[in-house]
């Protein structure tokens, strides 16, 4: 599929009427989880588009380019209005949340395992045993709080146990700089996964940010979002920094396009529920269209043909929604102990005494014993004797197989 050799009508042709913009929910207790996964996938691909478009048109001194701007961002604020109105009214914050961490754990090795950079692939690979522990927590709070079992929401294709604790992740912002790659020495499908997953850790940053102020549970709950939206803003600037820094805002956007029409079309081929699969093609179809603006509007105004940008049109291997529990569990026992340092990684235990990771632990975890990662799993096995859990086998690490007790001391030293 090759998004640049079909024809789309006009951007007119894809506006809707005000009642259009409120699409009928999901049945929560129906919907196929993977559904929900694309719903927040490209709820937050679309804020993404919109957000960059805002950017760019603020630095930018040509009307022309700005009203295309406008035109093409009224119809993404479209977009989002009825991919956002998918989400049920009795799906609670919580219960949504536990979306958010089972998109980021299935998305990531997704990506991760089709990544061909090693350097990529082991950013992925780091954030995913930290979203991994966030779905954990989660799911140890909404179980004590409101008896429902994760286990049913993740339809069980994802586990449900430690990984690396989130006690142990918050590390100097130094630290979640990473080298950029450059977008011409690289594969097509590299510069799609660090777009994609980018978006994704921001869409998650951003909910996280507001929605602990909306939590109508405990304080600790509150607290627990707080503490995990300060990792996601980790990932959003650790994923953040692998982008190439050179392309201009008019490649950047047709980059935008096509990636957006990439996961359109992604959905649309993995979607089982066929009014979604319909929303699916339609978008991808009004995706083609800003794709052809965006491309006028680089070889117009940037005198760049979009070959320089995107040599090959063909999309790459289309993003699947499946189970990766074997994968999770390698990449768990091979590198649930380390941490970033500055552009790369070590085992916690080999970081020497004065490392910023230690001094920035002194001060977000001063005492430890209130951190709400921590207490959330503490306060849990204080009224059930055992945390809660959904796994297939013993957990591959055994410093965290012990039910009994939330163990960190092995994971900070």
């Amino acid at each position: 599929m090759n998004p640049f050799d079909i024809k789309s009508k006009s951007i007119d042709n894809y506006y809707v009427s005000m009642p259009k913009l409120t699409s009928k929910a999901y049945d929560k207790e129906t919907a196929d989880p993977y559904s929900k996964l694309r719903i927040i996938l490209m709820n937050g691909t679309e804020f993404e588009a919109i957000n960059f478009s805002h950017r760019f048109s603020r630095t930018c001194d040509n009307n022309d380019i700005r009203r295309a701007l406008a035109a093409i961002r009224r119809g993404e604020a479209q977009q989002q209005k009825r991919i956002s109105s998918l989400k049920p009214q009795n799906e609670n914050i919580l219960e949504h949340t536990i979306g958010y961490e089972h998109l980021a754990v299935d998305l990531t090795a997704e990506l991760a395992l089709k990544e061909s950079n090693p350097y990529v692939k082991q950013a992925l690979d780091f954030a995913l045993l930290e979203d991994f522990d966030h779905l954990y927590r989660y799911a140890d709070l909404l179980e004590m709080e409101q008896g429902v079992k994760a286990q049913r929401l993740v339809g069980e294709y994802a586990e449900i146990m430690p990984g690396r604790p989130t006690i142990s992740e918050h590390r100097h912002p130094y630290d979640s700089i990473k080298k950029h790659i450059d977008n011409k020495q690289e594969k097509l499908s590299t510069v799609l996964h660090i777009m994609t997953i980018t978006a994704a850790e921001q869409q998650t940053m951003n909910y996280y940010m507001n929605a602990g102020a909306f939590y109508e549970g405990s304080s600790l709950g509150r607290e627990l979002y707080n503490e995990i939206a300060m990792i996601e803003e980790q990932h959003v600037t650790h994923y953040g920094s692998l982008l190439d820094t050179k392309p201009s805002f008019l490649e950047n956007l047709l980059m935008h396009e096509y990636c957006e029409a990439y996961l359109y079309y992604s959905c649309y081929n993995g979607e089982k529920d066929n009014r979604l699969k319909l929303m699916w093609e339609e978008f991808f179809e009004e995706e083609l269209c800003h794709l052809n603006i965006a491309k006028s509007l680089l070889e117009k105004y940037g005198k760049i043909i979009a070959e320089e940008v995107i040599p090959d049109g063909e999309f790459p291997s289309l993003i699947e929604f499946c189970p990766h529990k074997d994968y999770i569990r390698n990449i768990l026992s091979n590198t649930v102990d380390m941490t970033a340092d500055r552009e790369g990684y070590a085992k916690v235990e080999d970081l020497p005494s004065d490392a910023e990771y230690f001094a920035y632990q002194d001060i977000v975890n001063h005492s430890k014993k209130l951190t709400p990662s921590h207490r959330v799993i503490e306060d849990y096995i204080a009224k059930k004797g055992i945390d809660y859990r959904y796994q297939i086998a013993e957990h591959p690490v055994v410093a965290l197989q012990d039910r009994h007790k939330d163990n960190t001391s092995e994971f900070l030293s």
